[in-house]
């Protein structure tokens, strides 16, 4: 089959497009206690979550958390020892037209000396696609000046907007991409997170991604599902992870008479640390408490704010102990020791 050159004929090509119908409706994907061994090796636990539709869900957890394997479960790529993932109740396997309800990226791989454009194309006739698609596509994620180019000669970055691409094919109703931003610039990077808000706010999609880049992907996500040693650690939108770490948490002061306020209000049982520059941190009371106290006291403030955790904060204190690969504690010897 030659896909050089051009188009084919107009009836070819409406035959290929009377087979095309793009998914319909939202998406949920729902995985129900899914659990994966290798061996004596329990890569994946009893583990449970849904990515709704309408928004941006990152997976996160450490090396070894059983992430690579839970999306190869996800879309039928290795068999579970138990427990099942669906996408609107049915399999990804039991699908009649996977490629066209869900788009993958866990990889890019591409024929070093095959453009970007027959690359896509290949993919549109085994998926029973018009040849039209690689193109859209290419306008979609910003290559198609670049359609033409062997995809041994891309950058990594390129070469992430072609598997992107790829993707993209059946126009589905659910994307999932394990580590979309490698090898983008910060250009790239942005241009990516405004990419899938688009994808999921605008058009309703089902977007899973998976990620190390925390900061990014605290501004892209709307949920999160964390993993840890193969198991469920947390599941919620942003603001939900946020509120749970608030509690407890800690309120920054900063008052010309910050001595007399931490007496105040150790004196009603709150943790206060000083830092000796007027500034205070406040462990057991809420800002409303402490500036109604101030108040009363006649205590001036300058700075009154709840210490707000970030994605990164609150994913490392959720996920402590639980690396595959955890670097030794700063002054340790390769042997364990300390020096």
């Amino acid at each position: 089959m030659r896909l050089d050159g051009p188009d084919p004929p107009d009836d070819e090509e409406s035959a290929i497009s009377s087979a095309t119908t793009a998914a319909t409706g939202p998406v949920r994907v729902e995985v129900s206690g899914l659990t994966k061994s290798f061996g004596a090796v329990r890569a994946v636990s009893d583990l449970g979550f849904t990515v709704e539709p309408g928004q941006v869900t990152g997976f996160l957890g450490p090396n070894g958390a059983g992430k690579t394997t839970t999306l190869r479960m996800v879309l039928g790529l290795i068999n579970p020892d138990a427990g099942t993932a669906t996408f609107n109740g049915t399999p990804y396997t039991a699908l009649p037209a996977p490629t066209r309800t869900v788009g993958a990226v866990l990889e890019t791989a591409f024929h070093p000396a095959r453009s970007a454009r027959n690359h896509l194309r290949v993919y549109c006739r085994a998926a029973g696609l018009p040849l039209s698609r690689a193109d859209e596509v290419l306008v979609q994620v910003g290559l198609s000046d670049a359609a033409g180019r062997r995809a041994g000669g891309y950058s990594l970055g390129m070469r992430q907007r072609l598997a992107l691409a790829t993707a993209l094919l059946g126009d589905p109703a659910v994307l999932v991409l394990d580590e979309p931003a490698n090898g983008l610039d910060p250009e790239g990077i942005q241009w990516l997170r405004g990419f899938l808000r688009h994808l999921a706010h605008d058009q309703g999609r089902t977007v899973l991604v998976s990620s190390h880049l925390l900061s990014e992907v605290e501004q892209t996500v709307d949920r999160v599902v964390i993993v840890g040693a193969g198991r469920l650690v947390r599941e919620g939108s942003m603001a939900d992870l946020r509120a749970g770490a608030a509690q407890g948490g800690t309120v920054l002061v900063r008052s010309p008479e910050a001595d007399r306020l931490a007496e105040l209000l150790r004196a009603e049982g709150a943790e206060v640390a000083l830092d000796g520059g007027g500034s205070l941190t406040v462990t057991g009371r809420s800002p409303a408490d402490i500036g109604h106290r101030a108040f009363t006291a006649g205590v001036e403030l300058h700075e009154l704010r709840a210490h707000t955790s970030g994605l990164e904060e609150i994913y490392f204190q959720l996920t402590a102990g639980q690396e595959q690969f955890a670097a030794p504690a700063a002054g340790a010897t390769s042997q364990g020791g300390t020096r």
